[in-house]
């Protein structure tokens, strides 16, 4: 997958889940009771649908989209497995030329030559074997590209933890926004010893608060879809290096 098919791919994620998100608070608003909608709606703010509980949604569901991504990604690395890139008898030894040259040639032909880890890997390894004819060489390659390719992987998750970010934050802005309006519509008032008014800031109030908790659980969420994802790939990637050790490193001889 190229850079632009990818693009492609995360814009076409991100357009699903804004309107599965979309559809969440229209069904949500249809079958939740008024007051468990005002928590995690607002849904009698004057300023409806335009809240700050919607926006939650809609990072929520664009921070799921993402985990999806990487899940997919996960999924794709994984069946590399399959493919056999390797000799998997063990008895087989390769040598520079004619026994590299199979394998080469089918990384070479993988679609996935350029998106996944182990077919990136192979080809490395065995262009490099082939011209420096050293063992110790090409094992220190595997090993600065497993620590490279860690990086990579832990930067594809940049998107998803700018979204755990910024999910508590919008909490907290709907908070202080929640407050301020609260504090406002009491010092408009005229009569502040009013039983009616106490209700009705204190209500305000409860609802400004549950913005930060809608926040908060929804971040929780995300960080442990992420943990998981994540750990996966990384657990991927652990596999494709002792792969590489098994199959390939210690079956060279350069004679």
């Amino acid at each position: 997958m190229n850079s632009r098919s990818e693009m492609r791919m995360r814009l076409t994620t991100l357009a699903v889940s804004l309107t599965a998100a979309v559809l969440m608070i229209g069904l949500l608003a249809r079958v939740l009771p008024e007051s468990v909608a005002a928590v995690v709606l607002d849904i009698n703010r004057a300023s409806w649908p335009v809240t700050v509980q919607n926006a939650l949604w809609l990072a929520f569901f664009a921070g799921l989209g993402e985990v999806f991504l990487r899940w997919r990604s996960g999924l794709i690395e994984s069946s590399q497995f399959e493919r056999a890139y390797l000799p998997e008898d063990e008895s087989t030894v390769l040598r520079p030329g004619d026994d590299m040259t199979p394998i080469y040639q089918q990384v070479r032909s993988s679609r996935y030559r350029h998106d996944c880890f182990l077919p990136r890997l192979i080809e490395r390894l065995v262009l490099n074997f082939n011209l420096s004819r050293s063992v110790d060489q090409t094992n220190a390659l595997l090993n600065s590209s497993l620590e490279l390719f860690l990086h990579e992987l832990d930067l594809r998750y940049n998107i998803i933890r700018y979204i755990t970010w910024l999910i508590p934050s919008l909490g907290f802005i709907g908070t202080v926004i929640g407050i301020m309006l609260a504090l406002n519509y009491a010092g408009n008032r005229a009569n502040v010893e009013s039983p009616e008014l106490l209700y009705e800031v204190t209500q305000r109030l409860g609802v400004a608060f549950s913005t930060t908790l809608l926040a908060l659980v929804m971040a929780a969420v995300l960080v442990f879809l992420q943990n998981l994802v994540q750990g996966r790939e990384e657990k991927t990637l652990n596999r494709a290096g002792q792969y590489c050790l098994d199959r390939l490193i210690n079956r060279l001889y350069a004679p």
